[in-house]
């Protein structure tokens, strides 16, 4: 009978079928691969870039991308420490799913491969200037040194503001990079700010015009002290740097006329460096900025979007927008979902039902424990609600006193918790660096500085409990080692660069010991480990 039918069809409408097929078939060959430009900040926090941002701290350039683009208030990257973190970017993947490159200062594993190696392999023109997967390092099969963003292109400098700012010219190498590109060759492009990732030039904000007057908060886990103000304003500076060198980036853009089929996408890798922040799993450590601007494609611009979406979610989304299937990319088996969906979408606030949560964690961050172990961590995000759950509850979480607390970095609000300690408790030191119960609760609406740990009030139980089966059913089909009891082998993967393996060992044999130029002389408080 289909035969019948198909013969019995007639002519004009098949011809009309085929015609409009071709005419298709044409249009999308006609369409250019996009161009892609990854804007990744080092250690800047949600509150401070776009919408939510205070006073203080000014970035136009991420605002641009926000009215021509979509904004997304829900974003958090899985492990919130710069390699960890970069790792999931490049990846498509949780930390905890990544083996060694689950841990700060890690050997990449070589059976893994990075989004920018497919799109160069796929006919783009791929590089970097600034910071890119770091600190670790990738080998391939030989043993040779691995670039997982392909090119470097940090050879032209320029004088920088203060004495602790990059003196990398993003834009000139930027230009550079344009200039090897083959003509209509789409580029990937990743702009990896040195700032503001520690150290600052302290008063350099103060320097520069800003006034302690305008930082009319502090957070309620630091001291509300001048030298704090301070830190927090060497901080905006060199945040409000990295947005100026993204201006000129976009202002060559459209010199060029190439940013109308542009992809820009622009985040930070973690929370600001400051004590209970990076490096750290609360909502101030995880929840990062991000807007997503293509002007050919994104039609409803200055849409907000409330979906909760993942680092490991770009990874798929490069991909789909070049036209490379997973199966074709030879990736390892992604995790994370194309963020098409709600890119293109026409509504605003909250628009799919199964991107309704986010898993975070980590495992061995900055070293300093006997051993170099980790403070291994779980959590989950619904709706309202942080979970987390602390698997080690007798290390301290920031790292071990003796050794300078070392998963926090060294600067002014740092020292200014430890010389608040004094005698008897001291919640700033406690809130910062001391140890933490099993299990923690917060509501991350009415308390986003996570100071409320619901986990041990009684009303609390059954949310806590159903929290915690939702987010091991969800890591367990990850096939988390951690969850699954097998955690101990993310403490035996070696440390990169190896002078750094036995710190601990060193340090309290009273030997020499490697630089740690994120520490200051006085973070070192042995009398707080008794």
């Amino acid at each position: 009978m289909k035969i019948r039918y198909l013969i019995s069809v007639p002519v004009w409408v098949l011809l009309f079928v085929n015609c409009n097929r071709f005419a298709k078939t044409e249009e999308k060959a006609e369409e250019k691969a996009p161009n892609i430009l990854f804007v990744l900040a080092d250690d800047a926090s949600f509150l401070h870039m776009g919408k939510h941002s205070p006073d203080w701290v000014t970035t136009p350039a991420f605002d641009k991308i926000v009215e021509q683009g979509v904004y997304f208030e829900n974003a958090y990257t899985p492990n919130a420490k710069c390699a960890p973190s970069r790792a999931a970017v490049l990846t498509g993947r949780n930390s905890w799913q990544l083996e060694e490159a689950a841990n700060h200062m890690a050997y990449f594993p070589t059976k893994f491969k990075s989004f920018p190696e497919v799109l160069y392999e796929n006919g783009y023109h791929v590089g970097y200037t600034g910071k890119g997967y770091l600190p670790g390092v990738a080998y391939d099969e030989k043993g040779e040194k691995r670039e997982l963003l392909v090119k470097s292109y940090n050879k032209f400098k320029k004088d920088a503001p203060t004495s602790e700012i990059s003196d990398n010219d993003y834009p000139k190498n930027f230009e550079t990079f344009l200039e090897k590109r083959k003509e209509d060759q789409p580029f990937f492009f990743w702009y990896g700010g040195w700032e503001p990732h520690r150290s600052y030039e302290f008063g350099s904000g103060l320097k520069n015009g800003k006034k302690l007057s305008e930082v009319k908060e502090v957070f309620d886990f630091w001291p509300k002290t001048d030298s704090v103000k301070t830190d927090i304003l060497d901080y905006a500076f060199e945040l409000e740097y990295f947005d100026s060198q993204l201006e000129k980036m976009l202002d060559l853009l459209e010199e060029k006329n190439l940013i109308e089929n542009t992809i820009i996408v622009v985040t930070s890798d973690n929370g600001m460096p400051f004590p209970r922040v990076k490096g750290q799993t609360y909502e101030l450590s995880n929840h990062l900025p991000l807007a997503i601007m293509w002007p050919k494609k994104i039609k409803n611009k200055g849409r907000t979007v409330k979906d909760f979406v993942n680092f490991i979610d770009f990874a798929p989304t490069f991909l789909e927008f070049a036209g490379i299937s997973e199966k074709e990319s030879g990736m390892e088996a992604i995790e994370g979902t194309s963020l098409s969906d709600v890119l293109f979408s026409e509504e605003s606030g909250r628009i799919t039902t199964y991107r309704d949560h986010v898993l975070i964690g980590k495992e061995r961050h900055d070293i300093g424990r006997p051993n170099n172990e980790g403070y291994p961590m779980r959590g989950i995000i619904v709706g309202d609600y942080l979970y987390l759950k602390n698997f080690e509850v007798d290390r301290w979480p920031a790292g071990n006193p003796e050794t300078g607390y070392l998963n926090c970095d060294g600067g002014p609000t740092k020292t200014a918790i430890l010389d608040s300690k004094g005698d008897g408790e001291n919640i700033f030191w406690e809130l910062s660096f001391g140890k933490r119960p099993p299990e923690e609760l917060y509501n991350i609406k009415t308390d986003p500085q996570c100071l409320n740990n619901l986990a041990i009030k009684e009303g609390f139980v059954s949310l806590k409990e159903d929290l915690y089966q939702q987010m091991a059913d969800k890591l367990k089909a990850q096939n988390d080692p951690r969850i699954l009891g097998e955690g101990e082998i993310f403490d035996g993967y070696p440390i990169y660069p190896a002078k750094f393996m036995n710190y601990y060992e060193n340090y309290m044999n009273g030997e020499d010991t490697p630089k740690l130029n994120w520490v200051n002389k006085s973070d070192f408080r042995p009398e707080d480990a008794n």
